[in-house]
């Protein structure tokens, strides 16, 4: 028997550009549409380490379903 996940994460994603000097940098936010919680990053690297650590807290979680489940 195969054993499908349905797992997601869902955010609404912000994207602006603010000055700092003469160059531009992106900054950008998340709101979640499940909590209303809000949050800010400074640039779009903070953005991605978020991402990816929300990511991998998710496949730790499913390996874990998963085991107690066997």
């Amino acid at each position: 028997m195969i054993h499908e996940s349905h797992r997601y994460l869902a955010y609404m994603l912000r994207l602006w550009q603010v000055g700092k000097g003469q160059d531009l940098i992106w900054c950008a936010s998340l709101e979640s549409p499940h909590t209303g919680e809000r949050r800010g990053f400074a640039s779009l690297e903070a953005l991605f380490k978020f991402l990816e650590e929300q990511t991998q807290a998710e496949e730790t979680a499913a390996g874990a379903a998963e085991a107690r489940r066997e």
